[in-house]
């Protein structure tokens, strides 16, 4: 398992991911999952991977032997030719090797994240399926996730919004990596950022994370002490036991009978404020 994460900003856009890869709890190995094609002045793409890595490897290695094809990336007029190119590179990877896949109880499972800018058009990031077949990330919602995303997703919505500057960003991307690393064991470090401001068209901000890392360490031991100052500072419930005929009675069977008891409530809290 792994998890990617972009956001796509007014300012710009931020990818982040990690490099752990595992096959069981004694196959654990580390490989990026990200990767650039930059020609300075002229486009920045960034590409982030997810599912069975000799899938996605093998995806990478089509778009890269296609590269100066007049149908690689390197020739895509739009950030949406290059999702196409993308998800054809997936489709062919899938007729090649699915049958023979299945044949050994293997899912043809792949999801990939790509984003960037060409030339003058806007920043933009897509999330490519399996099938081929792709999304583009919404304003109603500026990030899209692939992985294991459910951990890190909650301080996402609560925080990102597409005026959110580009160092909130990537700093919000960090705390949804770390929550990520904290509950889930298949997602680890070392991690790759990398934050492209609007219109640059080429890479400035890049960096490789490791355990090592001064910034993320300050980051993961403030926002774990933060959060319990928080949840310490939060008011608990007051329970009041109503009387029977005010409860919903509540049914527990016991054998043949039927025992009734009254329910608790919790008083309105504003009015402890």
């Amino acid at each position: 398992m792994t998890y990617c994460v972009a956001l796509r900003l007014n300012a710009g856009l931020v990818f982040l991911s990690d490099a752990r890869t595992n096959a069981g709890i004694d196959q654990i190995s580390t490989f990026r999952k990200m990767s650039l094609v930059e020609r300075p002045g002229d486009r920045v793409i960034v590409m982030m991977s997810a599912g069975n890595l000799a899938i996605t490897q093998a995806v990478r290695q089509v778009l890269a032997e296609n590269m100066e094809h007049e149908k690689g990336l390197l020739a895509a007029e739009t950030m949406y030719d290059v999702a196409q190119r993308v998800g054809d590179a997936v489709r062919f990877v899938y007729h090649r090797d699915a049958k023979a896949l299945q044949q050994f109880g293997i899912d043809f499972n792949c999801s990939l994240i790509v984003g960037g800018q060409i030339g003058k058009e806007r920043c933009r990031i897509f999330e490519v399926y399996s099938a081929g077949n792709f999304i583009e990330c919404a304003e109603e919602k500026p990030y899209l996730q692939i992985g294991e995303s459910k951990y890190g997703k909650p301080i996402l919505d609560r925080v990102i919004r597409p005026e959110t500057s580009l160092g909130d960003a990537a700093k919000c991307a960090i705390v949804s990596m770390d929550s990520t690393l904290r509950s889930n064991l298949s997602v680890g470090l070392p991690l790759d950022m990398l934050v492209y401001k609007t219109d640059s068209l080429e890479i400035t901000h890049f960096t490789h994370i490791d355990a090592t890392n001064a910034y993320f360490n300050s980051i993961h031991d403030m926002w774990g002490d933060k959060l319990k100052e928080v949840f310490s500072s939060l008011p608990n419930p007051i329970w009041t036991e109503t009387s029977a005929e005010e409860a919903r009675l509540v049914s527990l069977r016991v054998g043949n009978a039927i025992e009734t008891r009254p329910t608790h409530t919790i008083q309105t809290l504003a009015g402890q404020q």
